[in-house]
């Protein structure tokens, strides 16, 4: 069949390939599946019963939950009415709720759990669109969506018909508020045509067909995994939702996905939880691991000498191929993105056989851009690949990354003014990332547009560069790089609090109570990271240098409000927080 809208996706499926586990929940510790014909009844029964509450084309309804098979039906249930979706992050604020429901005007509500319940519940009356707020689970104060399903009706059924006919490629189909790290989120609109593009673009780079599964853990109302469960559904792969992100490592050996997502914080947490591993090792088997991590370190994709090989072999049988098992040992492409991967990490888990393939986009281009592929020597470590077909790129005269293609968004809602900034006249659409090709086809970002600042001797410095080369230490879990007008670059530095504990036993070092305060107090901890830093400023050249750091006593988290719903830094949120650290090092006390 042709698949002309997104909710034609779960008919496709069940015509083409279907499954009798399209979606699958662990509940009460066993894996409840759904098949692709339950998945569409079910999504017809959500679509009857708005109809029946009244909900008409064009209304919005928002979904703020973890991800579960049951998001995926209404979203179907919501598409086919000509409803717009709206999911909305669970982690943000309620103050952000009131603020995108009013915007947006939320007629309806589905919410997972109580806490979310109660966080919509405390801005309800400020909302005066809102009509109702149902939940997944069995929720005090909040309707079942369960209720809202409607057996086969005649009058309904041939009502949804007339709306699906009503429906073409090019309408609106969701409302995604990016997280924003400054002033409140934007309404990005996007098209059925702007996400399926998308999905049938991205295919080709997919190495996995109806056989395979896939582990979703990264939140679904983030356009990255909800444009991925589209494209799941369009190549038959089976969908299997991690309970939590505590569980992510027990669920992976569980499912053994042959295709999964990840963030690179995430990869990130992984690597160093093999490193601790490692340095719980002794004797022999220490020596091997750690001489394994430095032929890793080594890997090169386009290539290497008969005896970088036949090491790479060894590595690979005596120590690499435990880490494929501890990630169910079927990993045929683990995506990237939402930030950038250290090169580095992507050299020792591809030469550990773990596919990390890099990718970039935005909400604003549904979002793939550009991504790795395995297939015809299509990886180049530290790009984020080809562009995809269909989309055309080009760097500015500034440097800044360009888009056009039928993945570029509808605009901003209610926005024009910033809708006319962001895409040209000629229908550029302006991503506010700095970038290259390399080898003519492989893109490089290199920098945020306007996160570049110039120090007081005039000096441009490119602070995303510099962060990701500095977390490559073990002893630095985050940074952000600092010094706009000021004479010198300096940084804000997280310290690696889990490893400089181990670290601290290892040495006998006195971290007092041990608690992150004490840790970050250390002038132990100060100076060995200290030697970190002169270690990785040799890369860079006089003028970016960090001549001064200061430890921060916490990790920066979105529920701190220091980093985006997505882990990007709130670059101005983190200069207020940490004014005594600022002033310390630049002496404006």
């Amino acid at each position: 069949m042709e698949v002309t809208r997104l909710f034609d996706l779960p008919y496709n499926q069940l015509e083409q390939f279907p499954q009798s586990d399209a979606f699958a929940d662990k509940v009460d510790g066993k894996w409840i599946k759904t098949s692709t014909q339950s998945y569409i009844d079910q999504a017809n029964e959500i679509s009857r019963g708005l109809i029946k509450l009244g909900i008409q084309p064009g209304d919005k309804i928002a979904l703020i939950s973890n991800n579960r098979t049951a998001w995926n039906i209404c979203d179907i249930g919501i598409q086919q009415v000509g409803a717009i979706g709206v999911p909305v992050y669970p982690t943000i604020s309620a103050d952000i709720y009131e603020y995108i429901f009013n915007d947006a005007g939320i007629k309806l509500c589905i919410v997972s759990d109580q806490e979310l319940f109660d966080k919509v519940h405390s801005v309800q009356d400020k909302i005066p669109s809102l009509q109702a707020v149902y939940a997944f689970e069995n929720v005090e104060g909040a309707r079942s969506w369960e209720e809202l399903k409607v057996a086969p009706d005649e009058k309904l059924d041939a009502e949804i018909s007339l709306r699906k006919a009503a429906i073409n490629y090019e309408d609106l189909v969701t409302l995604i508020y990016t997280s924003g790290t400054t002033g409140n989120p934007k309404g990005v609109m996007l098209s059925h045509k702007n996400l399926l593009s998308n999905v049938v673009d991205c295919k080709p780079r997919l190495p996995v067909n109806q056989e395979g599964k896939a582990l979703s853990f990264l939140p679904v109302c983030h356009v990255y995994e909800r444009m991925l469960l589209y494209l799941y559904q369009y190549t038959g792969v089976s969908v299997y939702f991690a309970e939590s992100m505590e569980t992510i490592g027990d669920n992976l050996r569980e499912v053994k996905p042959n295709v999964f997502t990840a963030v690179p914080r995430l990869l990130e947490k992984v690597y160093d939880r093999i490193i601790a591993k490692g340095e719980e090792l002794s004797g022999i088997k220490k020596k091997l691991f750690f001489w394994a991590v430095s032929v890793g370190e080594e890997y090169d994709v386009k290539g290497t000498s008969g005896w970088y090989n036949f090491k790479l072999k060894i590595a690979r049988k005596l120590i690499f191929s435990k880490w494929q098992e501890a990630l169910g040992g079927n990993a045929q492409a683990i995506a990237s993105g939402s930030a950038a991967l250290q090169p580095r990490l992507a050299r020792v888990f591809l030469a550990a056989g773990i596919p990390v393939m890099e990718g970039y986009g935005l909400t604003e281009t549904s979002p793939v851009i550009s991504v790795n592929c395995q297939e015809g020597n299509n990886v180049r470590i530290g790009t984020t690949g080809r562009v995809l077909d269909n989309v055309e790129v080009k760097i500015a005269d500034d440097g800044e990354i360009l888009v056009k293609g039928p993945n570029v968004m509808m605009g901003y809602y209610n926005l024009p003014d910033k809708t006319a900034e962001a895409i040209d006249a000629e229908g550029w659409f302006h991503t506010g990332d700095i970038g290259e090709f390399v080898e003519g086809k492989f893109l490089k970002i290199t920098d945020r547009k306007k996160e570049i600042f110039k120090t007081s001797g005039g000096k441009y410095i490119a602070p995303q560069v510099m962060e990701n080369k500095f977390k490559e230490s073990r002893f630095i879990e985050q940074i952000m790089v600092i010094g706009e007008n000021q004479k010198m670059p300096a940084a804000f530095i997280v310290p690696a609090f889990e490893f400089i504990t181990n670290w601290a036993k290892i040495k006998n070092i006195d971290l007092g109570d041990g608690s992150e305060k004490s840790i970050a107090q250390s002038k132990a901890v100060y100076e060995r990271i200290q030697k970190e830093v002169e270690k990785y400023n040799a890369g860079f050249g006089k003028w970016e240098q960090i001549k001064r750091f200061e430890l921060v006593d916490h990790v920066w988290t979105p529920e701190t409000n220091e980093l985006t719903p997505t882990l990007k830094p709130k670059r101005r949120i983190l200069l207020a927080n940490h004014k005594d650290l600022y002033d310390k090092i630049y002496g404006n006390q």
